[in-house]
């Protein structure tokens, strides 16, 4: 037997190994997670939805979804376990205060543009109507040559188009 077909198994023994020593390791810090919660913390469910945990017993949850509105779960459809930070931007909207020293980005690009005001001056007087008609403004083009351009009309000459009854077969 040669080294490289004896290489070969322990290779992929040994990828297998990894990957579910990985996903074991995942699996235990879910169930830690899920073991840690308290009353009051706040979490997402393996369905999307946001609670407060209300009431912890070893198997289930009792959640409180809004006012008047508990909900049983097992403790294995608790998705995650946020912060309240997280929960309360998440749920309520509210953002905890920002560090003084980091950068702000504005939410739009005017404070990126002059200041003085003179820029939106100047752009405001250059601004003319834009007209997306299909006017022919070449020189040299009169009204007729403009007519031809528009769809042809049926003359006497021309066959009219039918739906398809016409009595060439019958």
């Amino acid at each position: 037997m040669s080294f490289m077909t004896l290489l070969l198994p322990l290779v992929l023994i040994g990828a297998m190994f990894l990957m579910t020593r990985s996903a074991k390791k995942k699996q235990q810090q879910a169930v830690d997670m899920r073991n840690n919660m308290q009353p009051g913390s706040g979490v997402r469910t393996i369905g999307g939805m946001y609670a407060t945990v209300k009431e912890v017993d070893e198997d289930t949850v009792l959640l409180d979804a809004g006012p008047g509105v508990d909900l049983l779960f097992a403790k294995n459809a608790i998705g995650a376990v946020l912060t309240d930070e997280e929960y309360n931007r998440i749920v309520h909207g509210i953002e905890h205060d920002l560090k003084s020293d980091s950068d702000v980005v504005p939410d739009d690009a005017s404070s990126l543009s002059d200041t003085d005001g003179s820029a939106d001056a100047a752009a405001a007087s250059d601004d003319k109507p834009v007209d997306f008609g299909k006017k022919d403004e070449t020189p040299g083009i009169t009204e007729p040559a403009a007519e031809a351009d528009a769809e042809p009309t049926q003359t006497d000459a021309e066959p009219k188009k039918t739906d398809g009854d016409s009595d060439a077969k019958k």
